[in-house]
């Protein structure tokens, strides 16, 4: 990153953990010379080590550090009137009329049709679509909460906490994680009302998800456990769902404990995981796959490459995504994350040509997505500076704009 920003992040980031720039040295392993160069703007840049370390030490994820998160429109959208509109559906105005009962022609299965696709859409990262469709989604699933039948008001009040959780994973992605704090709060009432056994447990890990993104470490991992081991003692594992639901959950905490300063306990538990994985298959579905958390031994895979090469491992990293081959349900946006970390781990181990080979796959698969994220313009950048460029690697850093 080489922009006036950094600074500017570092020192608001820094105030919001109530650490001074010594605290913050003596916690980063970086030089309280480099954090006050940073913070007045006589430097503005450094590289991918350093930010990192910073980024531990103020217990925040490194894209956090660098800049918004990658689905956050620069042109100001997400504060426009399109989101205006979804926090009007996940905060109805006070004293506003209560719904009327679904007209005959409302068709819950639609609706359901259109919440999944929803959910596609967001894990294909086309967050755009996914705002624009909401505020209807929402009020739609209110609307089915006052039928005059006791099942169909339970499946409005499921289809309903469906859609505030995906508006609180949309509010995350635009930066707003107050907002999606009380979306997800008002799903988990909503699935409460449900009847739906795993519901809550699948709104609880976007919980833990959205305090990982305030820093709120222990936060998110005691609810995550809580709410696997919940699932466990109500005899829910044999089933394909309710153990997508665990798994994504344990993911969940093996990222807060990893976040924490606890890599190996991390390890551990996404180890477990991965074995657990494995019996998906052999168990019978329930339900839209695509309405239920992502838990594959692919999702899995590619967590533990994550976890690795974000915590000072990248040797372990490189040697969990060598010879991966994903499953077809694992979302596109995965595949980019894992192209992503991967280039990270081979410029962490010095190896630039790896790092570029890998890259250059990563703007075939997303172009546009590469162009726009922060990491992988921050990884470019450190390549570019070093004094040997590998084959490639100018084109990259032309196509991201860090070329001079």
């Amino acid at each position: 990153m080489a922009n006036d920003d950094l600074g500017r992040t570092l020192r608001r980031l820094r105030r919001l953990a109530s650490l001074t720039q010594e605290e913050l040295a003596e916690r980063s392993d970086v030089s309280v010379d480099v954090i006050r160069q940073l913070e007045q703007g006589r430097k503005h840049s450094a590289r991918l080590p350093t930010l990192h370390a910073l980024a531990n030490g103020l217990g925040v994820e490194l894209t956090t550090l660098l800049g918004d998160p990658p689905a956050v429109s620069s042109s100001g959208e997400n504060d426009g009137p399109r989101f205006v509109a979804v926090r009007r559906a996940v905060m109805p105005v006070l004293w506003g009329a209560e719904p009327d009962p679904p007209a005959p022609e409302f068709s819950s299965e639609r609706l359901r049709e259109q919440i999944a696709e929803g959910w596609t859409q967001y894990h294909s990262a086309e967050f755009d679509t996914v705002m624009k469709a909401l505020p209807d989604l929402i009020s739609d699933a209110r609307t089915a909460t006052a039928s005059d039948d006791e099942s169909d008001r339970s499946a409005g009040f499921a289809l309903l906490g469906k859609a505030l959780q995906l508006a609180g994973h949309v509010a995350v992605r635009m930066g707003k994680t107050d907002l999606a704090l009380t979306s997800l709060e008002r799903a988990i009432g909503a699935a409460g009302q449900s009847g739906d056994p795993l519901l809550v447990s699948m709104i609880v890990n976007s919980v833990a998800w959205t305090y990982q993104r305030q820093g709120r470490l222990e936060d998110a991992l005691s609810i995550a456990l809580r709410s696997a081991a919940d699932i466990a003692d109500a005899g829910l594992l044999g089933r394909a769902d309710g153990l997508k639901v665990w798994g994504a959950l344990t993911m969940s905490a093996a990222t807060s404990a990893a976040r924490s300063g606890d890599y190996e306990r991390a390890a551990a538990m996404m180890e477990t995981a991965e074995k657990e994985a494995a019996r998906v298959s052999k168990l019978p579905e329930a339900g839209d796959n695509r309405m239920v958390s992502v838990f594959s031994p692919s999702s899995v895979r590619i967590e533990r490459v994550r976890l690795a090469v974000q915590y000072g491992h990248p040797q372990d990293a490189l040697a969990l995504a060598k010879g991966m081959r994903l499953s077809k349900d694992t979302p596109p946006s995965w595949r980019t994350w894992l192209l992503l970390d991967v280039a990270r781990a081979h410029t962490d181990t010095g190896d630039a040509a790896g790092a570029v080979k890998t890259l250059e796959s990563l703007r075939r698969v997303a172009p546009t997505w590469m162009q726009h994220h922060t990491l992988a313009v921050a990884i470019v950048r450190d390549l570019w500076n070093l004094p040997n460029h590998p084959p490639g690697l100018a084109s990259l850093a032309e196509f991201v704009g860090v070329r001079e």
